[in-house]
């Protein structure tokens, strides 16, 4: 059973949970103080921000901790497969089903079941799970007797469901039923403060499993982490540092293959020409959404923006050395060495490439 008693403060860190920023401290009270209801819980936030990881401590620190717990990814399922995975069939319902089939909502019965993508729904399968939020009870796809089940409901989505409703894409009346207690997952770009323990986290983890030493993240490596935007959150950041310690040589590791974008530099050195493509059309968009939407110089100032990006990006795949850069390039060398004096680059003054 749940420790309901439980000497440690409402917002101390979750167990498998790494932050301390406000926003985190905040998530924990909530996680805490719904635990123990019977409530249905809307866990709110973009991809890899960890909902998955909350929504399975709610369910350890709740009463019914003893009960399963379910995982279903609405998003990864179409309406047809949805509605049996939920709900279950039996024999014959429709072509294939060989066999009964219990449902996740039968098998989460007396624990919690957690809807991920719930957002993701057809407006058929909204329908049942109202009921089963309303009534606590469903019938087997192909099947007309009634199953009662006592299963706690997690949801999760990556977007606001109000602007889903205003679409026609969600049911307002599930809406309410899903949304007693919202848990909003803060992005990692507004908790950059947690990214020096996050980072050190997954470096320890990885270290390990490749049995390397874990040393510790340089200051300019960390600086560099927290002024990146992170639109794939904790997931990308555990992304880049294990990215670090299975491509570095040697006793020591190379922390610059924890900086984001490196990906991107790897696809220059080695992609396909649509990979290229790609990229060029990524740091398009980037150089023009940091240009003021007054400025009337876009074109000069998107081609000097994105060629400076270019030179960043393929420079270091060449070991910072003219002449390599410059035949990756398909430019004379020459011509690289004066852009380069254009942007103050220091390698205009490197001997590197005599």
């Amino acid at each position: 059973m749940a420790l309901s008693h439980s000497k440690e403060p409402l917002d101390a860190p979750l167990p498998g949970v790494v932050g301390d920023s406000p926003a985190m401290r905040a998530v924990y009270r909530l996680t805490r103080l719904v635990a123990n209801s019977r409530t249905s819980v809307l866990l709110v936030g973009e991809t890899g921000t960890g909902k998955e990881v909350i929504a399975r401590n709610i369910h350890r620190l709740s009463a019914r901790n003893e009960g399963p717990y379910v995982r279903v990814n609405c998003g990864a399922l179409t309406e047809s497969l949805l509605e049996s995975e939920l709900f279950g069939h039996i024999k014959g319902a429709f072509t294939g089903a060989v066999d009964n089939k219990t449902g996740r909502f039968e098998a989460a019965h007396g624990g919690t079941i957690f809807l991920d993508e719930i957002n993701s729904m057809s407006p058929k399968v909204q329908v049942k799970l109202l009921r089963v939020l309303q009534e606590r009870e469903f019938e087997r796809v192909g099947e007309s007797r009634t199953i009662r089940v006592d299963t706690r409901v997690i949801g999760a989505t990556n977007r606001f469901l109000e602007d889903e409703i205003e679409a026609g894409r969600f049911r307002e009346d599930l809406y309410f039923r899903l949304n007693v207690v919202p848990i909003f997952l803060p992005p990692l770009r507004e908790r950059t403060e947690d990214i020096p323990s996050l980072a050190g986290f997954f470096l320890e983890r990885y270290c390990d499993e490749n049995r390397r030493d874990a040393p510790e993240i340089p200051e300019a490596i960390l600086s560099k982490l927290k002024q990146h935007d992170w639109p794939g959150n904790v997931r990308e950041l555990e992304n880049c540092v294990e990215r670090c310690v299975v491509l570095s040589h040697g006793q020591s590791l190379q922390f610059d293959l924890m900086l984001p974008g490196q990906e991107r530099r790897m696809r220059v050195a080695h992609g396909k020409p649509g990979d290229i493509d790609s990229l060029i059309q990524q740091l398009v968009r980037a150089a023009i959404q940091k240009m003021p939407s007054e400025d009337g110089n876009l074109y000069n100032h998107l081609i000097r923006g994105v060629e400076r990006e270019l030179l960043e990006q393929v420079l270091p795949l060449c070991d910072n050395v003219l002449i390599k850069a410059a035949a990756r390039l398909g430019i004379n060398r020459n011509t690289l060495h004066k852009k380069l004096a254009e942007f103050k680059s220091p390698l205009v003054a490197s001997e590197a490439d005599v």
